[in-house]
């Protein structure tokens, strides 16, 4: 539901129910969805996102803060207007989103509006495409607080403000008799009144007298920032994509998982053209254990899939398949646990870990070809760390799932011995 009890429509909610029945809603510059010429496909110019709900419209401003909570935001719930453009650019490259965020902000300065989109880094973004898509529960989400946090939220910080005015309305949710809540009201008013206040992180850092740091800013960013425009690399040696923020050390840290949530595995494919498995057949393959040529399927750089692997945890492990790693993270690369290589090595010229002996030391490597052809001499030279699977070029469809089991028992067997369990890798 986008709304409970009384309180407002819940923008993440509506969203989530309208891309569930195939009706996105509309920007409009008005919240009178009636009026034709207020409809725009510009988000800059619109102010609202129009729901259409059991036939009523519902107006939510694009300036309206949800439950996403970005770190690299600051702990902050971000605005509509930047959820609903991450959303339609969920099958987009990450040069091409940064682009359109780029474009509209620059296109919001243009109008002289204040607002500003915020740029969803790669695991906000798989996550927020994944939970509007209704590929994971409702509460299942990193990042996305639930309505139940959010009204309790609401309700403390009514309640505070209630205790600091000296009201007597204040709801006691833990009482269990009215005796009890005036006795805990009582309580908090003495807690209250004895509260120091704190600075903010400025004055806790500078003290009473300023100091200025500029020098010390200026100093540094040409030594690291100049370096890398000239040398073109990235933090981990790879060359760079000229993206911006494509460090993955100059990045916020990611928010750390959840307690009770798995992290999920990562799998990367090879993005040569000459691979038998690439992102728009590598789901249905590893899923329905049935190849069909990469011609034709999705063109997203970003797959979801689940698997049991009983020797690990009886509960669906979720894999991510990538087949770009320029934008990760450097605890991405500790939830690496397999990659699909042609045997060429420039693929892994972006990696972590350029060498294969190192590379393979770390995650599975996995060589899939013909049946009967030739298996690369550079294969067979990595040893042990690369499993190799074969498939039959003939139409004996059948037979690919033998080969899709033993490629599942490899990763398995890989993951256990690197430390995966059910609560993820140790």
């Amino acid at each position: 539901m986008a709304s409970t009890n009384g309180l407002a429509p819940d923008p993440l909610a509506l969203l989530r129910q309208s891309i569930a029945r195939g009706a996105l809603p509309t920007a409009s510059a008005d919240q009178d969805p009636s009026i034709a010429t207020e409809t725009t496909q510009s988000l800059a110019r619109a102010s609202y996102l129009i729901f259409n709900e059991d036939g009523q419209h519902i107006a939510i401003p694009l300036t309206q803060e949800t439950r996403f909570i970005s770190p690299a935001a600051g702990k902050k719930g971000l605005d509509l207007r930047s959820v609903y453009l991450c959303w339609l650019n969920k099958e987009t490259s990450v040069g091409e989103y940064l682009a359109a965020v780029s474009a509209l902000n620059e296109e919001l300065k243009g109008l002289g509006k204040q607002e500003t989109v915020a740029n969803f880094v790669f695991g906000e973004k798989i996550d927020l495409t994944a939970w509007l898509a209704g590929d994971v529960g409702e509460e299942d989400s990193e990042f996305i607080r639930s309505l139940d946090a959010n009204k309790a939220s609401r309700a403390e910080t009514r309640d505070a403000a209630a205790i600091a005015r000296g009201d007597g309305d204040v709801e006691m949710r833990d009482a269990g008799a009215l005796d009890d809540a005036k006795a805990e009201q009582e309580r908090l008013k003495v807690i209250y009144a004895s509260e120091r206040t704190m600075g903010d992180r400025n004055v806790a850092l500078r003290g009473a007298k300023p100091q200025d740091f500029s020098d010390v800013r200026k100093k540094y960013s040409a030594l690291f920032f100049s370096k890398s425009r000239h040398s073109g690399q990235n933090a981990t040696g790879a060359p760079g994509t000229g993206l911006p923020n494509a460090n993955p050390a100059l990045r916020p840290p990611v928010k750390s998982t959840p307690a009770g949530r798995r992290p999920e595995p990562i799998i990367l494919l090879s993005p040569s053209a000459s691979s038998l498995l690439r992102m728009p057949n590598i789901k249905s393959f590893l899923e329905e254990g049935q190849y069909a040529p990469p011609e034709g399927g999705s063109a997203s750089n970003i797959l979801h899939l689940t698997r049991v692997l009983p020797s690990i945890t009886s509960k669906p492990i979720r894999f991510i398949l990538v087949d770009d790693p320029s934008t990760f993270r450097p605890d991405y690369w500790e939830r690496l646990v397999a990659v699909f290589t042609t045997g060429q090595t420039w693929q892994f010229k972006q990696y972590k870990w350029t060498q294969p002996a190192e590379l393979f030391s770390h995650a599975l490597g996995v060589y899939v070809g013909w049946k009967g052809e030739t298996i690369p001499d550079s294969v067979k030279g990595w040893g042990r760390g690369v499993m190799v699977a074969q498939i039959d070029k003939g139409g004996q469809r059948w037979r690919d799932r033998e080969v899709v089991e033993e490629v599942w028992r490899g990763i398995e067997g890989s993951m256990k011995a690197t430390g995966w369990g059910k609560e993820g890798k140790r």
